[in-house]
C-alpha cells in the first residue's frame, strides 16, 4: 500500500510565497514522475507541475518563472515552492505521484492541501 502525505498550504497574502510537500510512503518500487495539481471550486484539476526521475520539468503557463517543482529521491519526496503568489492561485492542491512495479505502472495522490490567497 502506497500513501501520499502533503504537508504546506494555508493562508497568505497576495505577493507572498509557500511551500508544499509531498511524501511517498509504503509499498514503492520506485516514482517515476512526481507532480502537482489544483482545482479551484467549480473549476476543473489542472496541473501545476510536473516533474520527472530525470528532473526535467514543465510548468503551467500561469506559474512560470513564479513556481518551482523539486524532488529528494532518496526521500520520496517531490515540493512546490510557490511565490509571487495571486489570488487565482487559490485552489485545492493535490500532489501525484506515478509508481513503477515489476508488473506497470500506477497513480497515485495525495488527500489534497488549500492554499488561500487573499487580495
Amino acid at each position: 500500500q502506497v500513501q501520499l502525505v502533503e504537508s504546506g498550504g494555508g493562508l497568505v497574502q497576495a505577493g507572498g510565497s509557500l511551500g508544499l510537500s509531498c511524501a511517498a510512503s509504503g509499498s514503492i518500487f520506485s516514482i517515476n514522475a512526481m507532480g502537482w495539481y489544483r482545482q479551484a471550486p467549480g473549476k476543473q484539476r489542472e496541473l501545476v507541475a510536473r516533474i520527472s526521475s530525470s528532473d526535467r520539468t514543465n510548468y503551467a503557463d500561469s506559474v512560470k518563472g513564479r513556481f518551482t517543482i523539486s524532488r529528494d529521491n532518496a526521500k520520496n519526496t517531490v515540493y512546490l515552492q510557490m511565490n509571487s503568489l495571486k489570488p487565482e492561485d487559490t485552489a485545492v492542491y493535490y500532489c501525484n505521484a506515478i509508481l513503477r512495479f515489476p508488473w506497470g505502472t500506477r497513480d497515485y495522490w495525495g488527500q489534497g492541501t488549500q492554499v488561500t490567497v487573499s487580495s
